[in-house]
């Protein structure tokens, strides 16, 4: 008995722990600025000048 409730935990952490992990990633994600390519290089170029 108690080696099918591990089993049933251990499948539980398996299903579970990829869904948890992919939530956490995905609302990362939506928390990013998105920009165009264009804005993208006068950033970097802004900020290499910056450290100049």
């Amino acid at each position: 008995m108690a080696e099918a409730a591990l089993f049933v935990l251990f499948t539980l952490f398996a299903v579970a722990a990829p869904l948890v992990l992919y939530s956490l990633v995905r609302s990362e994600a939506e928390d990013t600025d998105r920009m165009s390519r264009e804005e993208a290089r006068e950033r970097v170029s802004r900020e290499r000048d910056d450290r100049r």
